[in-house]
Formats: structure tokens, C-alpha cells, sequence
């Protein structure tokens, strides 16, 4: 178990700082209408979103190694969890100014973090099947379709839909990293339905994240995508993967959720920083 919370916090590391380059990058690039994978094609001209994207492959390994043995509620937590590390260094090298209500925030995430530590019940993700491992790959029709028509809203309302896409895609990540399995020999993967799943997601979350926070409200676009992406897939661990928290540590680590999360979507106007001067 610790070395999966050591993964968990690597990941929330990662994905913090990574957090503030993303958000420095997409600002610097010209705001698309409509639906346009172009925009992860300008956004890759960027030293900072490169950058950004380095972090987030080792945050997502760092994630992959924890949900090998901790349940998604914990892990995804986690994930919203980042937006604390966030504010660490958009404070101390931004210069971004953090109120009382900021600063009991970053409380509150560590404080829940370890309610949800003390009460998550390690062990592996039970098995879908292959009926279940093609569930997981379908999942991404819908969510492209979601994509393709919030992408032509207006603005603010495309910003909201976009965010959940991105949220979901997030979501799809998780579920998929937690129920992979890694046959033997290990080559053989590259036939899973869940591997293509896993990186169908990773490549619509971050295309729908870089739009939503063109477009809309950083806070509302991080509330969005943090509430989304934890719950979600904390939903479907307890009720399809056999995630499950302690003998009577149950009321622990809902609150230990709650908290965090609430923590997390307190702090989310802090994944918009202001460039470096």
C-alpha cells in the first residue's frame, strides 16, 4: 500500500505543476471556434505545454502504479487533490496572492487525503471481462459525440460542456489504468479493447480541458472537470471494480471525499496564473 501512496502523491506533484504551464500555454494560443484538433497540434509549438505534457506522462504513471492496488476514490481524489500543489507554486513563484479561505482549503485537502489514506482498502480491481473491457472502449462514442456538439455552443455554455468532457475523459483514464491487465507475454496488451480506451480518453480530456479553459471561467471549467473526474470513477470502483473502503471505516472515508473534493473545487480559480513577467 505505500507504495501506491507514494504514486498517488507523485501523481498530484506532477499534475499541479504541470496545471500551471498548461494554463500559461493555452492563453498564449488563439482561441478556437467550433470543434478543432488543431488546437492540440498549435498547442504542441509551446515550450510550456510540452513541458506540461512531460509532467502529466509522469503524473499518469505515477497514478497507473497506485491504482494497481488503491481504489479509484482514493486515487482520483488524489488527482483533484493537485489543484493544493498548484496554489503552492503559483504563490511562491507567481506571486499569486492566497487568502484565508485558499489557505483553510490547502488544510482541507490534506486533512481529507488522509481520511481517505487511513480508510481505502487495498487490493486490486476486480476483472470486467472482455464484455466489459469493449463497455470501456464503446464509452468513448458517446463522449466524442458529447465533444464534437458542445464544441459549437457559445462560449461560456461550451466552456461547461467541455469541461465535463473533459472530466469524463479524465474518468475513462482512471477506470482504465485501474482494470488493465498486463498479459503474459506482456506484448500481447496492445490487443486490449481497455489499452486504446485508456488512451482514446487521455487524448479527448486534454484536447477538451485546453478548450474549456480558452473559452470559459477557469474556476467554474476546474470545478467542472475536478467534481466530474472524482466522482465519476469513485461511483463506478465502488459499484463495478470491488473498491471498498475498511471494515467500518465507511463514514471515514465519505467524509475524507467529501472533503476533499470540496477542498479541491475552493481552490480551483488557482489553475488560472498569470504568465511570468
Amino acid at each position: 500500500m505505500l507504495l501506491g501512496l507514494i504514486g498517488a502523491l507523485g501523481c498530484a506533484v506532477a499534475y499541479g505543476i504541470a496545471t500551471v504551464l498548461q494554463a500559461v500555454a493555452t492563453r498564449r494560443v488563439a482561441t478556437s471556434e467550433g470543434f478543432d484538433p488543431r488546437l492540440l497540434v498549435r498547442l504542441a509549438r509551446s515550450a510550456p505545454y510540452l513541458a506540461s505534457l512531460a509532467l502529466d506522462g509522469a503524473g499518469f504513471a505515477a497514478a497507473v502504479l497506485a491504482l494497481r492496488t488503491l481504489p479509484l476514490f482514493l486515487v482520483q481524489a488524489a488527482v483533484a487533490a493537485s489543484v493544493g500543489v498548484t496554489a503552492v507554486v503559483a504563490a511562491r513563484w507567481l506571486h499569486v496572492r492566497l487568502g484565508r479561505r485558499e489557505t483553510a482549503a490547502l488544510y482541507g485537502l490534506g486533512a481529507g487525503l488522509v481520511l481517505l489514506a487511513v480508510s481505502a482498502q487495498p487490493e486490486e480491481a476486480a476483472g470486467l471481462g472482455r464484455a466489459g473491457e469493449w463497455a470501456v472502449l464503446a464509452g468513448l462514442v458517446p463522449l466524442a459525440a458529447l465533444v464534437a456538439v458542445a464544441g459549437r455552443w457559445p462560449a461560456e455554455r461550451a466552456a461547461v460542456g467541455l469541461a465535463v468532457g473533459a472530466g469524463l475523459g479524465f474518468s475513462g483514464t482512471g477506470i482504465a489504468a485501474r482494470v488493465i491487465q498486463v498479459p503474459d507475454p506482456w506484448w500481447h496488451v496492445a490487443a486490449s479493447p481497455v489499452l486504446w480506451a485508456l488512451a482514446g480518453y487521455g487524448v479527448v480530456a486534454l484536447y477538451c480541458y485546453a478548450a474549456a479553459l480558452q473559452r470559459g471561467r477557469i474556476t467554474v471549467v476546474a470545478a467542472v472537470t475536478f467534481a466530474v473526474e472524482t466522482v465519476v470513477p469513485a461511483l463506478i470502483g465502488l459499484a463495478l471494480l470491488g473498491d471498498r473502503a475498511r471494515a467500518g471505516f465507511g463514514p471515514v472515508a465519505a467524509a475524507g471525499f467529501v472533503v476533499t473534493v470540496g477542498a479541491a473545487v475552493a481552490l480551483a480559480r488557482l489553475a488560472e496564473v498569470p504568465e511570468p513577467g
